[in-house]
């Protein structure tokens, strides 16, 4: 009976978030989708105070609510943010750090997806909508956050990328070439964070979760007949998101962490 009351004791422990997400301040960019919901909820729940943001206001709302109804105690806030303007993503930035003294995560989720039925159909306008989308916040987000991700003695910046980079298709050539930069863009945020911490090693870093795809309970309800093959659910990606920080930054920084089969 002992043995399975201390058993109970550590369970609940970790539910109210004593782990390594308790007490750390997380942003996620893309907050507002399934993904970002489940995210939310995800990290509340392990303790962390959370920032979500997204560019629209009402769906941010619906995600922040849904989160801060499930987990009460926890802190959870949305912000409405431009990522494809730099200065409102510094000021993002800046704002969460001066709100709550510190940034110990910064967690990517903003997606989006344009292919083409053949390689010769593929259009340049896909690429133009797509580098900005996949690209570019990107690079804002992790301009304007990496140095507050360095002062912590925990920051992550998380990437969720796909499959489709590491072996792109004929119909996909915007979409794996943009994922693929995204992904180098992330590996050389990785490799500040290894040179910052010399000898000693990184005390943050720049991971990648990859995907084939990701489904939710709304994806499947429209197709009860779909068996979504190798596709993660945005409950397991949450809970891999979460898992980064329950390992030293050294094994995770500069690393493609596979969440579905390899190409």
């Amino acid at each position: 009976m002992s043995d399975l009351r201390t058993e109970n004791t550590a369970q609940e422990a970790k539910n109210m978030g004593n782990g390594a997400l308790s007490g750390a301040v997380i942003a996620v960019a893309g907050a507002g989708g399934p993904a970002g919901r489940a995210t939310l909820l995800r990290l509340a729940e392990a303790g962390a105070t959370v920032v979500g943001s997204d560019n629209d206001p009402e769906r941010l709302a619906a995600a922040v609510d849904a989160a801060s109804y499930a987990h009460g105690g926890a802190r959870v806030t949305g912000d409405t943010v431009d990522l494809l303007d730099l200065q409102s993503t510094q000021d993002w930035a800046l704002r969460v750090e001066k709100d709550f003294g510190r940034v110990d995560g910064l967690v990517h989720l903003v997606g989006g997806w344009r292919g083409s039925e053949t390689f010769t159909k593929t259009s340049l306008d896909d690429w133009d909508f797509l580098e900005l989308l996949l690209i570019r916040t990107v690079q804002h987000t992790s301009i304007a956050f990496h140095e507050a991700l360095q002062r912590s003695d925990r920051g992550r910046y998380v990437l969720i990328s796909a499959a489709g980079a590491s072996k792109p298709t004929a119909g996909n050539a915007a979409y794996a070439a943009a994922k693929a930069a995204a992904e180098a863009w992330t590996l050389s945020m990785a490799d500040y964070f290894r040179k910052a911490g010399g000898a000693e090693g990184p005390t943050s870093a720049a991971a990648i979760l990859v995907v084939k795809a990701l489904v939710h309970d709304a994806m499947r309800a429209e197709r009860p007949n779909a068996k979504f093959a190798g596709f993660t659910d945005v409950k397991d990606l949450a809970e891999a998101i979460a898992g980064v920080w329950e390992k030293p930054a050294a094994e995770v920084n500069g690393n493609r962490l596979w969440l579905t089969e390899k190409p």
